[in-house]
């Protein structure tokens, strides 16, 4: 079967179109063919590596082909001999992964030929200029002269995961985690470590007050019937915020292959799949890179896209998306991000991008043409936010990823009160910082506004953020008279329609209100959950209010 197997690779790299490049090695240099961009049928996507994909995916210079694939129909054929132009510089028990797993499961085999892993030596991209690098550690010297292939993740630290088995001889693990992501991307996971997507499974089930509203949610309780539960939490809040994912034994599997039935022993796992940006992984870190890396490819063309964020970010309670797509930004994007380069590092304003998604003004490297840095990369998703606009008040963001762990001054596992008082700045950023971070953002608008422009949209933005928490003051108080006049149970804030109105006021309308206005989407500050809705709501809780008092007599 092997020898059958090299044959017809051979015939197949003699009848393929090869582009040489150089690949660099540690210590020597070696000539090798290299694909351009690994490209299908379909609909392409921009990426380095030089050369056009049959999709319509332009690469940029010439390098060491590192565009992402089109998308379309691959044959089996086209795969093997794509890969047969970088078996050189695949390790060896790569290889035997590869191999096996070009029949087995030929999606992630095309996926990974995509991706920069494949396409590059680690030692290649250590060398890169301090701009254009995307690691920012080096990992164990037998690695630097292989591109990152399928052994050189499920393999790492095998003795820290409970989800490691033997597998064809080889000790591997399942679920490739920030640790494991660590030992080449080091900042990038100390960093996000240090957010609150890292902790977003902890931030809601820690917090007695956010389970609650979880709970409550997710579970119908009438007429004798109970439905959702637990399975419906899993099934929605815990699909974004992460799961735990543990080891509960191993299961035998049968694979149908080409060449007949394969039995397989794999570990069985509780909480999986699961994608969520806090996932707690097996070995007890914490976080998915593939939340917004989508494993095999891990493309940062995918990263980059406003649609990644949209998975999460998006109405009734965080429409970032949505309000970022029915402003100027969002409409010049969704006209002309085909021609963008979602794949350069780092990403210059004015040529890779005209428009901004998401990531250019939260997380991304960007530059002038000239090369001046206009903003730092970072992973860490609160490190530019200077207030925090999510919640039943905007408040200074939380200095701590952490959440569950801050107090409010009645001791509630909030970032504020009930009446709108903030904690203080040992839970909380201080002034200084908040202004610091706001100058921040605000150069990056100034990349393509005038600073009076600038300076006007974000003085807006703080009279809006003001106003929305004088409002939610309101319900709150209105909420707050029917506890004390006995006429709802304080002892859960989200089981009573008095209360499920007062939830809508801040997680839909304010909540819309203030994105709307940051995003510049002004639909959402109007009639699209926003004022409208508001207003409407305070007259339907007086309304009701004053229902409760009637009979109560």
């Amino acid at each position: 079967m092997q020898a059958r197997t090299v044959a017809i690779l051979a015939v197949l790299l003699a009848l393929a179109v090869v582009v040489p490049t150089s690949i660099v090695l540690y210590n020597h240099t070696a000539t090798a063919t290299m694909p351009a961009t690994f490209a299908g049928k379909g609909h392409g996507m921009q990426g380095q590596g030089g050369g056009q994909g049959q999709g319509g995916g332009q690469g940029q210079g010439g390098g060491m082909g590192a565009g992402a694939a089109g998308t379309g129909n691959v044959s089996m054929a086209q795969l093997m001999a794509e890969l047969q132009k970088i078996m050189p510089y695949i390790s060896p028990k790569s290889k035997k992964c590869v191999m096996c797993h070009l029949r087995v499961t030929p999606g992630i085999v095309a996926a990974w030929l995509a991706s920069r892993h494949a396409h590059i030596t680690v030692w290649q991209a250590w060398e890169k200029p301090a701009l254009e690098k995307e690691i920012s550690s080096l990992p164990p010297e037998n690695m630097w002269n292989y591109v990152v292939g399928c052994y050189e993740c499920h393999g790492l630290n095998p003795d820290m995961h409970p989800d490691t088995f033997n597998h064809f001889y080889e000790r591997v693990h399942v679920i490739v985690t920030p640790n494991d992501c660590k030992v080449c991307h080091k900042v990038e996971v100390e960093e996000y470590e240090q957010s609150t997507m890292a902790n977003a499974y902890y931030n809601l089930v820690k917090n007695p007050i956010y389970m609650m509203l979880v709970k409550d949610s997710n579970t119908v309780n009438a007429t004798g019937i109970v439905a959702g539960g637990k399975v419906a939490e899993l099934s929605s809040c815990f699909k974004c915020h992460g799961d735990v994912v543990t080891v509960d034994g191993t299961v035998t599997v049968t694979i149908t292959t080409r060449q007949g039935p394969m039995t397989v022993t794999v570990p069985r796992l509780k909480g999986w799949p699961n994608h969520g940006c806090g996932r707690v992984n097996p070995d007890g870190s914490m976080g998915a890179c593939e939340a917004c890396h989508p494993a095999h490819e891990f493309s940062i063309a995918v990263a980059r896209s406003p649609y990644t964020c949209s998975q999460c970010h998006e109405e009734p309670d965080v429409p970032g998306f949505e309000t970022w797509k029915e402003n100027k930004m969002g409409n010049i994007w969704m006209a002309q991000y085909k021609h963008y380069n979602l794949t350069h590092v780092p990403w210059v304003v004015g040529v890779d991008f005209k428009a901004p998604s998401c990531a250019v003004c939260h997380m991304s490297l960007v530059v002038s043409p000239q090369g001046t840095v206009i903003a730092n990369r970072t992973h860490n998703i609160d490190a530019r936010l200077y207030i925090r606009l999510f919640g039943i008040y905007a408040c200074p963001p939380p200095k701590n990823g952490a959440t569950w762990k801050i107090r409010n001054a009645d001791g509630q596992p909030l970032p504020y009160t009930l009446t709108g008082k903030c904690a203080g700045t040992e839970y909380l950023i201080s002034p200084q910082e908040q202004a610091k971070r706001k100058e921040e953002l605000m150069k990056i608008c100034e990349a393509c506004h005038s600073t009076g422009f600038v300076m006007n949209h974000f003085k807006e933005l703080d009279e809006v953020v003001n106003e929305t928490n004088k409002a939610i003051l309101a319900t709150t108080k209105l909420l707050l008279t029917a506890y004390n006049k006995g006429l709802a149970n304080p002892n859960n804030l989200f089981d009573e329609h008095i209360e499920r109105m007062w939830v809508k006021s801040w997680l839909f309308y304010a909540n819309s209100i203030r994105y709307g206005t940051a995003m510049a989407g002004p639909d959402y500050t109007t009639f699209k959950l926003g004022w409208y809705q508001l207003t409407d709501l305070v007259y339907k809780m007086k309304d009701y209010l004053q229902f409760l008092e009637k009979i109560k007599g």
